[in-house]
C-alpha cells in the first residue's frame, strides 16, 4: 500500500484539511501511443505532473514536472492547454492526514521522435501505452478521467 489514496466524487472521501492544491498534468504522445508513469506514492499508473509552486507559471510547472519525473527537457511552447478540472470531488490524502481538493490543468504534448526516459524517484516506471493496452490497467480515478475524456481512449 502506498502513502496517497485519490478519490473522485467518492462519498467515503475524507473532507480536505488543507488549501486547494493547484496541479498540472499532461498528455504526452509518441507513436500513437500515451505515457504513464506507476507512481511511488500509490504503485498505481498516472499521468506526469504535479504541483505549481507558489506564484508560478503553469506551463512553467508543467515543463519542470515533465523534466524532474520524465527527464524531457520540452520548451513551454510545446504544451498545448486543454482544460481546468476544479470540481470539488477530486480528493488526495496522505498518510501524513493531509487531505487536498485539487484543481488539475492539463495540458497536451506531442512527441515526434522516440524519447529517452529517465524516472524520477517519484516514479516506479514511465512507459507508453496503446488504446487498447490502457484498457487492462489501473489509472489513479482523479486522472482516468482526464485520459478517457481527452486521449479518446476508455
Amino acid at each position: 500500500m502506498g502513502f496517497a489514496a485519490y478519490y473522485l466524487n467518492d462519498p467515503t472521501a475524507p473532507k480536505p484539511n488543507r488549501p486547494v492544491h493547484l496541479g498540472v498534468n499532461v498528455l504526452i504522445e509518441w507513436d500513437g501511443k500515451l505515457l504513464l508513469e506507476r507512481r511511488n506514492d500509490c504503485d498505481i499508473w498516472g499521468l506526469p505532473g504535479g504541483g505549481v509552486k507558489g506564484r508560478e507559471d503553469e506551463t512553467k510547472a508543467i515543463a519542470r514536472e515533465v523534466l524532474e519525473e520524465t527527464g524531457l527537457r520540452l520548451p513551454v511552447s510545446e504544451f498545448q492547454k486543454i482544460r481546468v478540472y476544479g470540481e470539488p470531488g477530486r480528493i488526495a490524502s496522505y498518510r501524513d492526514g493531509s487531505v487536498w481538493r485539487m484543481v488539475i490543468v492539463l495540458y497536451r504534448a506531442v512527441l515526434w521522435e522516440k524519447p529517452v526516459l529517465h524516472p524520477s524517484a517519484e516514479s516506479k516506471e514511465l512507459r507508453f501505452f496503446t488504446k487498447e493496452e490502457l484498457k487492462n490497467i489501473q489509472i489513479v480515478c482523479t486522472h482516468r478521467d482526464l485520459v478517457a475524456e481527452n486521449w479518446n481512449s476508455l
